[in-house]
Parts: structure tokens; C-alpha cells; sequence
């Protein structure tokens, strides 16, 4: 059978093997003239007697035959008197069963979707309809009318059928009259249809390029690509630039738009150093709320300027430990305030310093909840204090999707507790940080932990770093390295990193190694030989349980793309037993190891008798089975078990190796770190800093010591547009300018 040929086929829905109706995609039996034929795709919420025209390519499965790919699909209602009986019987309609069906299509024959739809009243002929469920059916088949003249739009428009169910469930009823007016709210968040692909049907329906909702949706488009590379606002001059350029409009046109929309209140405008910067509404809104709560928390949880050092010596001699000054100092300002950064690097005694103000705390009888903000985060805590860590997600309760993302707890539902620690601070992003403070008590303690050395988060804001920054909060830096960890040299070379210094090659340690590479095949080739054989014989390490790659890029020779595919043929090769599945970008197969790239929060999953939702960036697990008929797969991701279908595999990438950005938050026993070549403005001291700091018991570093050199000499910060800073210090350089201002004559 020829597997590449697009054709159209046309035939009716025997049956509904799997239906995923939060993204459409199915397996069905389509009845071809009495021919069966397994057909799979974003098919929408499909019925059994539904008459479809379906356009794809064949495929052959070695287990179950021939399937049909859908690429498109078009649904008309079923127009034969038992089709349409079949059709009302499988439950389409709540309330109508087998029996109901039967009668109401004796009664009605052909025209019985025209009687539902509009002339409701005539179904109480039939015997045991009353007015009230004739009005309920009606109502039922309109949104089941609607939702299909929806995702036939979509098709048409060869829009993925996943956007359509996301503007159903946000726009319902008037989804199709919203779109046919502005199809630029497909761009919008709950949907996020990409912008050009809006443009497309823009252009097919004639609107012009300087309409007003094009250009608005383009204006939020930037900001939020912005976003999701890190900046909470942009200043409006870069963001005039940048408009001007994807619009192809004049700068007057753009800031005409700008200052409507600031009218509206969908954008706000910030005046940073006397430089206007422009933001979206939620994260306005949010590191707007981050500073009142900071502020206000910080006035309430006033230093009771009492001296705790007998408590600390009791502890010290309960647990045969001496604090250092500045673990003294930390742990007093916990317990006499409540309200503090701590901060510091590697071996500088952070948990420490944590597990005796935790303790404290609780003989103060003080309910601590402590918190990260990934699972592997909050396991490492967990394992090292010994008290129970949740990640933030879970600690708030995620309620899940929608438009915006809502948790259990917030305002009106508290969470139960008297202090809160936040570990991996650095790693928590302003939208995140907003929902966890909207959901502590007014005056709860509150203790932030991080590194403030290593990379910022993965979503918008630069938190940590702006609270430090601003000189509001009481902030305690531990620099002391103490001896057992002087021994490391991770720890040891970790710090001369920090401090703009090379690590040491020459030292012989058994943690950390630099092996010289310098072509990109042969730093490639070594890579995986450590990896495969080398590591794993000589240290009694798991390739795929204790060994991580990482990489400063994805791409390139180097990257984790290249490296990746490279690692499963090496670690996990195909063969007969293993099923497997196939991306644009990788195949899966049944023994990978894989990571989530996007926070989903409706993904369920089950570990042992708890069941949760949830899987999020960065998050790494094991596939445990591959399901290819229904182009599905199962995956561990420690513990946590769920299924993904083919849709969702575009957020799912293989993690043999990962991005040093992706492994924020964990700690493998090896790291392996090819540095070699590739793009500048990706190596830098921090970046290299985090990576190293990423290893527990062993780092190998493969490939050019002047590459180690060069991102040790560059301290380019990862510069992030935030206005948090400014916010928290309240001068009068940090301004919200009211409605219509522009002041940005001088900037």
C-alpha cells in the first residue's frame, strides 16, 4: 500500500475505539461501503453514525494492518434513517438512549435533526417526552451542532482540531461569530494560536493589515513570545521597533495602538528610570501584587530583636554541630523575624542552616509547609531535611486549565500554616510566586532559598534576583565553604567559577575530570562512551538513572537534539519487543527517557492509591509502554504514572541529554558537559556555574578548556526586562503612568 499518496476517502463511523475530548484526537472503525478500516487522528468529538470525509495517508502497522492517518476531516450528519437511529442511541444527546432514539426516529424518520433543532416542541408526540426534555434535548443538540460546525471551521481553515476544542470551551456558543469578526482572539491565552497562522485566515477573509485587531494581536504576540523567553515587560521604544517590523505598519500607527490598549487595561504602562516599559495585564498584575504582599509582609513580620543564641547553642549541642557566623546570624533573623533570603553556594551550609531553623520553628510550635518548585526540587529537600516537600503546584492544589490556570488555594481558601520555605527560589517565576503568596495567611513566616549565582527560571520574571536587588528584604549570604565540603572539588571549582576564576585541570580529584576533545566528533563519540560504558564500569552508575548529559543548546553537534539521538540508539536501540512511536522530531520508544517541555496541568496521573494532575517543565520520566494503535504512551515520571496521547507528544522531548536551563532545580549523581563551539551569547559564567552545580558525586567536562575559559570570563548575566525591582523600592523613578500617558519624550 502506497503510505505516501494523500487521498480522500469517504465512509461512516462504525465505532469509537478511543476519544480524547480536551484535544480530539481518536480512534475509529470507519465503515467504508462494509468495508472496516481503522482510522487515527484529531477526529473531534466523532459519534458512531456519523458520516466523515477524511483526508490523509495509509499506513501500515505490523501488528493491526492497514490504518488511515487523518489529516483533515470534514463530518456531515448521518442522513439514513438507521444511521441516524444509531447516531441519537450511542449517547450523543444526554438523556437519549436506545429506546428514546428508536421512538423518536420512528416518529420523525429523515427529518428527525430538524424537529431537535428547531421545532422541539412537536417531541412530545412522541410517548414519555415531556415539554421540559424536549427543551433539555434541544439544548444538548445545539452545543453538539455547535462544537462540530466549530471543528469543521477549524478543519477547513487546516487549523488543528486542538485549537478548536480550546476556543469552544472559552467562547462556547459564540465561538464561530467571534472568529468570522476578529480571528486574531485564536491568538489569545487558553488557545495560543500561533500568530501567522491567525494571519492566514485574516488575510483569506480580506482584513486589512492596519486594522485595529490585528495590530493589537500582534503588539500581545511579541510580549508574549517575550515572555516565554523570560521578560515580564518590554521598553516601549524595543517593543515599537519590533512591532513595526512583524506589522509593517509606521511607529505613530503602533503607538496609537499601544496607548488604546492601555485605555483598555489589556496592556499597562510602567515608567522604569524614566523609561517607559509596556506590560501585559497578568504580569502587571502580578509583580505588581508580588510587591504590595512583599512590602506589607515585611512590615508585619517586625524583628522582635530577640537574641536566640542559647537556643542555637542547644541545637548546636543536640545535633554535635557548630553553626558558622553567618548560619547563626540566618538562623536568629528566622526566628526573630520570619521574613529573610537565604542564599549561597555549593557546600556553604544552606540545608544546614535550614534544617535548624525548620526544627526550631517547630518547637516555637509553628507549622512549617516546605516547598519547590519542580518534584525532583522537592524530593532533594525532602531527601536532605527529612521533612515532608511538596512542589508549589501540588502544595496549592492545581483545579485545572482553562483560560487561566486557578488552584484550590488562594484568597478566599488559604493554605494551613504558620511558615512557608520555599527552596530553589531562583527557580520560581513571577506567575508562580503571585499564586503562592495570594494563598499564605496574612501573617505567615516566610523563608525563600536559593542560589542566586545560577540561572533564572524557565518561566517570565527574574524573582530572586529582583528581591535581592531591591535591598527591601533581609537577605543572609553564605559564602563559608565548610571542610568536608572543601574536599569536592565540584564544590571547590564550583566557587572559583563563581568568582571569575578557571577551574582547576590540573588537580587530581575522583569528582571532578576535564578530558581535552577538540572536534566536535570525537567530543561526540566520548560523550556517549562515558555514558554507554566507560561511567557506568567504573563508578557502578545507571546510564539512564544516575547519568545526566547536559548541554548549554539544542542545537548544533552538541546539542541535545544531536546528542539525543545519538544516546537512545546507544542506551535503548530499537528491536522487536520494543514498540515505538514517531515525532517530526524523535522516535519514542517502550524504556526512553523523556521530559516534559511545557507546564500541562490536566495531564492525570496516579501513584499508588493518590491521584493528582499535573506533569510540568523539566519534569523527567521513563516510558513504560508504547501503545501504537491508539498512538499513545505510558510514562513514570518517579512514580507518577500517566498516559499521553499523540497530540501531546509535541510536548515531549528524549532526555539522554538536556539543556543545563532544563536541569534547574535537579541533582544527578554524574553529569557529563561537552563544551565545544556553538553561539556566544549561550556560554556564559552562570550557565556553566549551574551546570557544574548539577552534580552530586561526579562531573566530567568534555571538550575545549578555552571554551571553559571563555564562559568563565563572560559574566553576562542572563538580562531579563522586569520591573519587580523598581516595584519593591518604590521610588519615584517606578511609576504606573495613568490612562493615556505616554512620557516618553526622553527615553
Amino acid at each position: 500500500m502506497n503510505n505516501d499518496l494523500v487521498i480522500t476517502i469517504n465512509g461512516s463511523v462504525d465505532s469509537v475505539t478511543y476519544r480524547n475530548d480536551d484535544n480530539g484526537f481518536a480512534v475509529i472503525t470507519l465503515n467504508q461501503n462494509g468495508t472496516p478500516l481503522t482510522v487515527v487522528g484529531e477526529l473531534g468529538n466523532v459519534e458512531e453514525g456519523e458520516d466523515l470525509e477524511l483526508t490523509g495517508t495509509y499506513t501500515t502497522h505490523p501488528k493491526f494492518g492497514d490504518q488511515f492517518k487523518a489529516e483533515c476531516c470534514i463530518r456531515s450528519l448521518p442522513v439514513e434513517v438507521s444511521s441516524i437511529q444509531r447516531y441519537l442511541a450511542g449517547g450523543v444527546i444526554k438523556g437519549i438512549g436506545p429506546v428514546t432514539a428508536r421512538n423518536i426516529v420512528k416518529a420523525f424518520g429523515e427529518d428527525t435533526f430538524d424537529i431537535i433543532e428547531n421545532h422541539h416542541e412537536r417531541l412530545t408526540e412522541v410517548e414519555g417526552i415531556t415539554k421540559a426534555k424536549a427543551a433539555v434535548f434541544n439544548e444538548e443538540f445545539k452545543k453538539v451542532i455547535g462544537i462540530r460546525k466549530v471543528l469543521t471551521y477549524f478543519t477547513r481553515c487546516k487549523i488543528p482540531a486542538l485549537y478548536g476544542i480550546r476556543a469552544w470551551k472559552k467562547y462556547f456558543t459564540k465561538t464561530l461569530s467571534l472568529v468570522e469578526e476578529n480571528p486574531y482572539i485564536l491568538c489569545g491565552y487558553g488557545i495560543e494560536l500561533p500568530f501567522l497562522r491567525a494571519e492566514e485566515i485574516a488575510y483569506d477573509k480580506g482584513i486589512e493589515p492596519d486594522s485595529y485587531n490585528r495590530l493589537a494581536a500582534g503588539i500581545k504576540y511579541i510580549l508574549t513570545e517575550n515572555g516565554f523567553a523570560g521578560h515580564t515587560c518590554l521598553p516601549k521604544d524595543k517593543l515599537c521597533e519590533l512591532a513595526t517590523r512583524l506589522l509593517k505598519v509606521d511607529e505613530d500607527k503602533i503607538n496609537e495602538i499601544i496607548l488604546s490598549e492601555v485605555n483598555e487595561e489589556n496592556l499597562y504602562i510602567y515608567l522604569k528610570n524614566r523609561r517607559p516599559f509596556i506590560m501585559l495585564r497578568e504580569y502587571f498584575i502580578a509583580e505588581d501584587y508580588i510587591s504590595r504582599r512583599l512590602s506589607i509582609m515585611n512590615s508585619l513580620a517586625y524583628d522582635t530583636r530577640i537574641n536566640y543564641d542559647e537556643v542555637i547553642d542547644i541545637a548546636e549541642f543536640d545535633n554535635d554541630i557548630i553553626y558558622a557566623h553567618d548560619q547563626r546570624r540566618a538562623i536568629n533573623i528566622a526566628l526573630s523575624k520570619g521574613f529573610m533570603v537565604l542564599t549561597g553556594g555549593p557546600g556553604t551550609g544552606k540545608t544546614t542552616t535550614l534544617n535548624a531553623i525548620i526544627s526550631l520553628f517547630e518547637q516555637q510550635g509553628l507549622k512549617p509547609l516546605i516547598c519547590a518548585p519542580t518534584g525532583r526540587a522537592a524530593k532533594r529537600i525532602s531527601d536532605l531535611t527529612g521533612y515532608e516537600a511538596k512542589t508549589i503546584h501540588r502544595l496549592l492544589g492545581v483545579k485545572g486549565g482553562g483560560e487561566f490556570i486557578q488552584f484550590e488555594h488562594n484568597e478566599n481558601n488559604l493554605l494551613d500554616c504558620d511558615v512557608v520555605i520555599i527552596d530553589e527560589m531562583s527557580m520560581v517565576d513571577t506567575l508562580l510566586f503571585e499564586a503562592l503568596l495570594r494563598a499564605l495567611p496574612i501573617e505567615c513566616k516566610l523563608i525563600m532559598v536559593g542560589d542566586s549565582d545560577q540561572l533564572p527560571s524557565v518561566g517570565a520574571g527574574n524573582v530572586l534576583h529582583d528581591i535581592i536587588e531591591s535591598g527591601t528584604i533581609p537577605v543572609i549570604s553564605l559564602t563559608e565553604i565548610f571542610r568536608q565540603a572543601s574536599q569536592s572539588a565540584i564544590v571547590t571549582n564550583a566557587h572559583k567559577i563563581v568568582n571569575g576564576e578557571m577551574p582547576d585541570f590540573s588537580q587530581k580529584s575522583n569528582d571532578f575530570f576535564f578530558m581535552q576533545r577538540l572536534d566536535f566528533d570525537s567530543a561526540s563519540d566520548l560523550t556517549v562512551e562515558l555514558c554507554l560504558e566507560r561511567l557506568p564500569k567504573a563508578f557502578k552508575m545507571s546510564p539512564i538513572n544516575d547519568i545526566q548529559v547536559l548541554s548549554p543548546t539544542r542545537k548544533g553537534p552538541l546539542g541535545t537534539v544531536e546528542l539525543n539521538k545519538r544516546l537512545q540508539f546507544a542506551l535503548n536501540p530499537p528491536s522487536r519487543e520494543k514498540s515505538e512511536i514517531k515525532t517530526l522530531l524523535y522516535t519514542f520508544r517502550t524504556g526512553d527517557k523523556v521530559m516534559q517541555t511545557k507546564n500541562d496541568y490536566d495531564i492525570d496521573w496516579k501513584k499508588g492509591d493518590e491521584r493528582g494532575s499535573g506533569i510540568f517543565n523539566g519534569d523527567i520520566g521513563i516510558i513504560t509502554k508504547v501503545n501504537r494503535i491508539l498512538g499513545s504512551i505510558e510514562i513514570d515520571f518517579d512514580g507518577r504514572l500517566c498516559t499521553y496521547s499523540a497530540t501531546m507528544l509535541d510536548n515531549l522531548e528524549l532526555a539522554y541529554a538536556a539543556t543545563v536551563h532544563k536541569s534547574q532545580g535537579s541533582e544527578f549523581d554524574a553529569v557529563i558537559l561537552p563544551l565545544l563551539g556553538g553561539y556566544d551569547k549561550l556560554y556564559f559564567r552562570n550557565l556553566l556555574y549551574t551546570a557544574v552545580t548539577r552534580a552530586k558525586k561526579l562531573l566530567v567536562i568534555v571538550g575545549s578548556s578555552k571554551r571553559v575559559e571563555f564562559m568563565v570570563q563572560n559574566n553576562r548575566r542572563t538580562n531579563r526586562y522586569t520591573c519587580l525591582k523598581n516595584m519593591l523600592t518604590e521610588d519615584s523613578f517606578g511609576t504606573l503612568l495613568p490612562k493615556g500617558s505616554d512620557n516618553s519624550e526622553d527615553h
